[in-house]
């Protein structure tokens, strides 16, 4: 598919790291979901997220996220026009196709749940008023861990918005030296030019909606979900919109791999990145617990047969 692979390669000239990690972020832009980039400062979350909004020609809006952040510094605010005599929305950053919550755990949860209206629905309501986003719509999200000082964590209904939760880890040695070397943050990012319009998203997305899932993989996706909710090391499973999210992000990846039909591996190859954090393993007192829901969720696709 070779305008997926140009998006690939382009946010590759700035971001030098986890491949697998640009694959993951393309994949929540064609599945139509919302991505968390979670890792320790400086590995690239934002190069990452910055590299996807300049290869698209759409909107881009961003949020510093800051605890003294407020909920209308992200969906906008109505403000009186004295020579009009009136009130007139001015919008907020939340309206555009991309935007980038940088470091959103580190706002607190009254602004964090600013964002639940948008990423569940495509829409703003301000005083009694609703306002469409304009569509496609993402939010890519980046945060520190959970245990760095000055975060906050994240809620569960708004975890679950985000149709992945995505990992850099360092990269390689020789992915090392080019960053130093090349310094892409400063270099390459700057330079990117869009490689698709928002009139292209669209087109790929509704692609992605007509390929096909068969009956016993819907099946299986059920399955999982199911054996996540009866597992004894886990208080909470995995909600409808998570199965529903694995079956997206499977046609998702078959589409990107320029086939018109799931296979078990596009929901094998999937399954951690999407239930991993919308799961509580027992004795956690929070959501995101990623190492422990981690060995749970394989523990699943090993118990949990596979269709042939």
């Amino acid at each position: 598919m070779a305008p997926v692979q140009k998006l690939r390669d382009t946010i590759g000239t700035a971001y030098l790291g986890n491949r697998q990690a640009v694959d993951r972020l393309v994949t929540c832009l064609l599945a139509r979901g919302h991505a968390l980039i979670e890792d320790v400062p400086g590995v690239g979350k934002t190069t990452l997220a910055s590299a996807l909004a300049r290869s698209l020609q759409c909107s881009f809006g961003r949020v510093q996220c800051t605890p003294d952040l407020l909920p209308s510094d992200v969906t906008g605010a109505s403000v009186f026009l004295r020579d009009r005599g009136q009130f007139e929305f001015r919008p907020g950053p939340v309206f555009a196709n991309i935007v980038l919550a940088d470091e959103v755990n580190r706002a607190t949860p009254r602004t964090q749940s600013a964002l639940l209206e948008a990423m569940g629905e495509g829409s703003v309501t301000v005083e009694g008023i609703t306002h469409r986003l304009p569509q496609p719509f993402m939010v890519v999200a980046t945060q520190n861990p959970y245990e760095f000082e000055g975060t906050y964590t994240l809620p569960e209904n708004q975890l679950d918005r985000f149709l992945m939760r995505v990992t850099l880890g360092y990269p390689s040695p020789d992915d090392e030296s080019r960053v130093i070397l090349q310094q892409p943050g400063r270099t390459a990012l700057p330079s990117i030019e869009p490689v698709m319009d928002a009139a292209g998203v669209l087109a790929m997305q509704d692609a992605v909606d007509r390929i096909r899932l068969a009956q016993p993989l819907v099946d299986y996706i059920i399955a999982l979900a199911s054996a996540t909710r009866e597992h004894e090391e886990l208080q909470l499973g995995v909600s409808p919109r998570g199965a529903l999210a694995l079956a997206q992000v499977a046609r998702a990846t078959a589409y990107m791999d320029d086939r018109d039909f799931v296979t078990p591996e596009d929901i094998v190859g999937n399954a951690a990145a999407v239930f991993v954090h919308r799961i509580m393993p027992r004795g956690s007192m929070e959501f995101g617990d990623a190492q422990a829901a981690r060995r749970i969720v394989q523990h699943v696709l090993e118990t949990v047969p596979s269709p042939a």
